[in-house]
């Protein structure tokens, strides 16, 4: 593997290792601390559909006329991941995106879709995002999450984009919390068989072959430029550490409805 890439790695594994062992996943016993987690989580994976098709968009030709753009690598590459995320299948076999099956997985188990709902259609309507967090009411944590990935998307900077979206985003569902879910499937199979089905499908697709498609496409836009390398490591540490802040507003919540005595986060 690259030399960077392993650079980057090194530099973060303590902001992963944060990730996967964060106390949110120790307050996550049953399904109504699960809706809690979601309600949160779905912003993350609304704005990643966003980070994905800004990079289509820098990387490919999507305006016509048509021309030929950029290495037919890495269109190849990202048109890949994007055919993946936006057009999966969902238990049943029917094409959804990861976005849409993850409001499945919501509705499913009766989390409250009312902020997704109302951020997105205030978007649609032409509102500013800043005033469609206002009108949805969305978390400060969440607002802070989504509001970073906008700006590397309005960075214009593909190299930065495809380096958060590589190590910001894949690799980071611990251990812990899939035995939590089994767990809580096997009591209330009728609830959250599509949020497993949606975790194990992020595994399988997103971690494994995905990942791999991510990691060269990362390698082959920042090349042996020096500058983006440095640029892009900033952007994934600052990415990671907008994670934890998530993380941090998803196990206050939880701990003032529990009224768990106060730790470190």
């Amino acid at each position: 593997m690259n030399e960077r890439i392993e650079k980057i790695r090194q530099t973060i594994e303590p902001l992963r290792q944060a990730i996967i062992h964060h106390n949110v996943y120790s307050v996550i016993n049953n399904l109504d601390d699960l809706k809690v987690f979601m309600q949160y989580h779905v912003f993350a994976v609304w704005d990643f559909m966003s980070l994905l098709k800004a990079l289509q968009n820098n990387l490919t030709c999507t305006s016509i006329p048509w021309f030929p753009k950029g290495s037919a690598d890495t269109r190849y590459l990202i048109n890949e991941i994007v055919i993946g995320e936006e057009s999966d299948i969902d238990q049943n076999g029917n094409r959804k995106s990861h976005f849409e099956l993850y409001l499945d997985a919501m509705q499913q188990s009766g989390a409250d879709t009312t902020q997704i709902d109302r951020f997105i259609m205030a978007l649609q309507r032409g509102v500013d995002r800043q005033q469609a967090f206002v009108e949805a009411g969305v978390p400060a944590e969440a607002r802070q999450f989504v509001d970073f990935t906008f700006e590397v998307i309005g960075s214009q900077k593909d190299y930065v984009q495809a380096a958060i979206f590589t190590f910001g985003r894949e690799d980071l569902i611990p251990g812990m919390f899939l035995s939590i879910i089994n767990d809580v499937d096997q009591r209330l199979p009728a609830q959250i068989s599509v949020f497993k089905y949606y975790l194990e499908r992020h595994i399988e697709v997103d971690g494994d072959h995905h990942s791999h498609l991510a990691l060269q496409m990362t390698a082959d836009l920042c090349g042996t430029d020096d500058a983006r390398w440095q640029e892009a490591e900033q952007a994934v540490v600052t990415s990671l550490q907008k994670r934890i802040t998530l993380w941090d507003g998803v196990y206050k919540t939880l701990r003032r409805h529990k009224s768990v005595p106060a730790e470190m986060v």
